[in-house]
């Protein structure tokens, strides 16, 4: 599934035109949903509809589709029920957020709505074995969403081991799977007082913005983006952005006509890709760099050791041209350490290997640099073929 991005707004705590600035920017950075928190706002049934209609025909403005996140206390106080959701249509809302949901024959109702109202159940309450009887209950395509929570308090998100496991389980309905990235800008707010960013796994709070989303995309199983507090900064938007955009593979390059010349029909371009970035060496020399940043595709074929993930591809380039040893000190290469075979070993020349256990410099691979802090977890990740594309 294509990838989506997302913001959050909170209309109870924002002017109508700092939301309406907001919008306009996230959608011109190719963001296209919105979430936002129904059932934390204050006030009558009237002026909580005010509130979100007002939301949803901005966004829609923008070409954004809502998401409001509900919970049946919510629908009881806006005189909604399962049966009817008649208001939710009114309002022009995308997409409800069941924050907690109704008993089972009841969400069957949600579901099956006459308005195409998607449902959106919380990814991290709803067991893989609910969801999939839901799917087998003829509910129709594309209805069901799900997303996970976000968590204000410090140290309180989601387990990292529990958020791969549920997402693999439901990941086997064909569902889309959201989940929270939390922007480090400066002045950012969201729901109850929040202070310390609105992600929703805990070890991923304080990585960089297109990090903690690298991470999420690199597992396989989210498919939507959401910055969980606001404002986010045009240029951590512009990041997420950037993660979307995919490489392409020049036809006319060498590598493509070898392969071709090989009889290998791979559609390179379609090969899942991941961004990662490199903090180069100082010593390193432009065709160092250029191997590593311009060539296409950089992927591991599955059959590396565990001291290394590999790019082979190079080396049928550059086996026929020159990588001149470079002499490094250290006695060995480190984790997260990038390297390149050398001209010692000239039938590998230009190999990329990033280091995933110590190993004995022997002379025969230059040290390009590292990957930068907080990569190192895309390489339990990402799986073998799938191309990874270093950037700086």
């Amino acid at each position: 599934m294509k990838p989506v991005l997302g913001v959050s707004v909170y209309p109870d705590i924002e002017t109508p035109e700092e939301i309406r600035e907001y919008l306009k920017k996230a959608s011109s950075c190719g963001f296209t949903r919105v979430f936002s928190s129904m059932f934390t706002v204050e006030g009558t049934k009237e002026e909580v509809l005010s509130y979100f209609k007002a939301l949803d025909d901005c966004a829609h403005e923008y070409g954004m589709a809502v998401s409001l996140d509900v919970n049946p206390q919510c629908f009881q106080l806006i005189g909604a029920s399962a049966e009817d959701i008649s208001i939710f249509h009114e309002i022009g809302c995308d997409i409800i957020r069941m924050d907690m949901s109704f008993p089972p024959e009841k969400e069957l109702l949600l579901l099956n709505n006459p308005y195409g109202i998607q449902i959106e159940f919380n990814a991290s309450m709803k067991s893989p074995e609910e969801a999939l009887a839901l799917c087998e209950a003829g509910v129709p395509a594309g209805r069901i969403l799900y997303c996970h929570n976000f968590y204000p308090q410090r140290y309180t998100g989601f387990k990292w081991n529990k958020f791969l496991s549920v997402n693999a389980g439901l990941a086997k309905t064909g569902s889309r799977i959201g989940a929270f990235v939390s922007s480090h800008a400066p002045g950012t707010h969201g729901v109850w007082g929040a202070h310390h960013g609105l992600p929703t796994v805990e070890r991923l709070r304080d990585l960089p913005i297109d990090l903690q989303a690298r991470i999420m995309l690199a597992t396989g199983n989210v498919t939507d983006i959401l910055i969980g507090n606001a404002f986010a900064s045009e240029v951590e938007m512009r990041s997420l952005q950037k993660i979307l955009e995919k490489k392409v593979m020049d036809e006319e390059s060498v590598f493509a006509k070898m392969m071709r010349a090989m009889g290998v029909e791979t559609d390179f371009n379609a090969i899942p890709q991941h961004q990662m970035k490199v903090i180069f060496d100082e010593n390193a020399t432009e065709t160092e760099r250029s191997v590593v940043l311009d060539f296409f595709p950089h992927a591991d074929v599955g059959d590396s050791s565990e001291w290394m993930w590999r790019s082979r591809g190079p080396r049928f380039i550059y086996r026929k041209k020159s990588i001149p040893a470079r002499k490094y000190d250290p006695a060995y290469f480190e984790p997260g350490d990038v390297v390149m075979v050398n001209d010692n070993y000239k039938s590998y020349t230009g190999e990329v290997q990033i280091v995933r256990q110590r190993m004995e410099n022997d002379g025969e691979r230059n040290y390009i640099g590292r990957i930068a802090p907080g990569e190192e977890i895309l390489l339990d990740l990402i799986r073998d073929g799938e191309a990874i594309v270093f950037t700086e």
